[in-house]
């Protein structure tokens, strides 16, 4: 037993351990941002191609983090460091652990203003705003809210303290027992949620688009976008995969857990386009809104979309929004387990002691990313504030770097025979997968994935 291995947690069931671990990918990337990339691509086409790029980018890649993981036993960084010597590939782990715990330090700013949504449709301020007849009062109430000096930063507060609180109390209490409870309650709620789009007037209109493909609409540019959500839906290269593998048992078939933890991310993906699409149709909203859909357009949109009836459109909205905060918290939680499991196993101190010091981090850079969008919005390096900074970083440079660094060294200098005996269980199993998926991380994604980087960039 490896000294990292020692008394560490892993999942008790198959069920937890898928749960959790699609926890981990499920948030704002499904719910906020495929919808709006969706509208502003061509719907149903759009669909299709990032439903490839998952199959041929996404679950390779996941299933190389899962590898070196489970294999290694250890979090992120040091698990790198025990397959290689070589200088770069052993500081992918680490790399990993600051991209997780440098998104995380934003991403809980986005989290306040779905948990500061979510109060507000409980008290129903969106209806009384829908009174005024102006589409504009959400605009101007979301700029208010997040200049605001205070309340964004102490729900940030608020919503890092709930991970907290889960991720003290371990793998198996703490992150597998939420996931066993949460997700579920997750997917009731998208169920309901679905439900009621179909009594929308907009329904039909808004499913043909999401399901109707318009090949016409897709160009380069479009492919690229594809891969990029595939990336960021998936959690690839936030070092949140390789760390929940670490915890897996050595009968998870790994290649079936992928396949298994993309399809749940996918169908989460599909079913907000189906609860959002046919509301912005039913209120004539434009479907290519972009980022502002999910804070500005949909609360007009839930109000409109069931004028008819105030009382099920209070109760979309408090649903969706509730449906926000709980996928978000499930992502916050396994980016906080990240930094969390280096500290304690690299420093070896209690669990405890590491949690809170990555929740003490977090809150100082989280709260500072907050007040960028009001009372420290004149701080600007390269004309972005903090949060658009660490936003840009993380998402155009950090995770397409982590994602090609993986690929190049599962697929090129990862020990043939522990790629063999993670993909076949040591022999027990049949490795169904393993020839393309290799071939996929060797040549196939490196390429794409330099291209999604480049043109990040804007250099293609």
């Amino acid at each position: 037993m490896t000294p990292d291995s020692h008394n560490r947690g892993n999942f008790t069931s198959k069920i937890g351990l898928v749960l959790a671990t699609a926890g981990s990918a499920i948030g704002l990337g499904n719910i906020w941002r495929f919808p709006v990339l969706t509208g502003q691509n061509g719907g149903a086409a759009f669909l299709i191609l990032y439903i490839v790029c998952v199959l041929l980018l996404g679950i390779p890649l996941m299933v190389g983090e899962f590898m070196v993981g489970r294999h290694a036993q250890s979090n992120t960084a040091h698990a790198y460091s025990k397959l290689t010597n070589h200088k770069i590939f052993k500081n992918i782990g680490r790399f990993g652990v600051f991209t997780g715990w440098f998104i995380l330090c934003y991403y809980i700013v986005v989290s306040s203003w779905a948990l500061d949504y979510f109060i507000d449709a409980i008290l129903g301020r969106f209806s009384k705003l829908s009174q005024t007849g102006d589409p504009q009062v959400y605009a101007d109430y979301f700029q208010q809210f997040v200049s605001n000096p205070y309340i964004p930063t102490l729900y940030a507060i608020i919503f890092i303290l709930m991970s907290h609180f889960v991720i003290i109390r371990g793998v198996k209490k703490g992150i597998e027992k939420f996931a066993k409870l949460m997700m579920p309650m997750l997917f009731i709620i998208m169920l309901v949620l679905v439900i009621f789009s179909f009594f929308t007037d907009g329904a039909k209109e808004g499913l043909s688009f999401l399901f109707k493909p318009d090949f016409s609409k897709i160009d380069f540019s479009t492919i690229l976008i594809a891969m990029g959500q595939a990336f960021y839906s998936l959690s690839i290269a936030m070092g949140c995969l390789c760390t929940f593998a670490s915890y897996f048992n050595k009968e998870t078939d790994l290649v079936n857990t992928a396949f298994k933890v993309g399809a749940i991310d996918t169908l989460v993906a599909i079913m907000s386009g189906i609860i959002i699409f046919p509301a912005v149709f039913s209120a004539h909203f434009g479907v290519d809104s972009g980022a502002s859909l999910v804070f500005i357009a949909l609360p007009n949109v839930f109000q409109q979309a069931f004028a008819n009836m105030p009382i099920l459109g209070y109760a979309v909205s408090v649903l969706f929004y509730f449906l926000l905060v709980l996928a978000t918290l499930t992502s916050v939680i396994s980016l906080h387990e990240v930094p969390t499991a280096f500290l304690a196993e690299h420093f070896k101190i209690s669990r405890k002691r590491s949690t809170t010091i990555v929740t003490i981090t977090v809150c100082i850079i989280g709260s500072l990313c907050s007040l960028s969008m009001g009372s420290l919005s004149g701080l600007t390096i390269c004309d972005k504030n903090l949060f658009d900074l660490f936003d840009y970083i993380s998402g155009q440079v950090f995770l397409p770097i982590g994602g090609i660094l993986i690929a190049i060294f599962v697929g090129w200098s990862m020990d043939k025979t522990i790629i063999s005996n993670q993909l076949t269980n040591y022999g027990t199993i049949p490795g169904k997968g393993s020839t393309p998926i290799v071939f996929l991380l060797k040549y196939f994604i490196p390429v794409v994935t330099t291209l999604i980087f480049l043109s990040g960039l804007g250099i293609i």
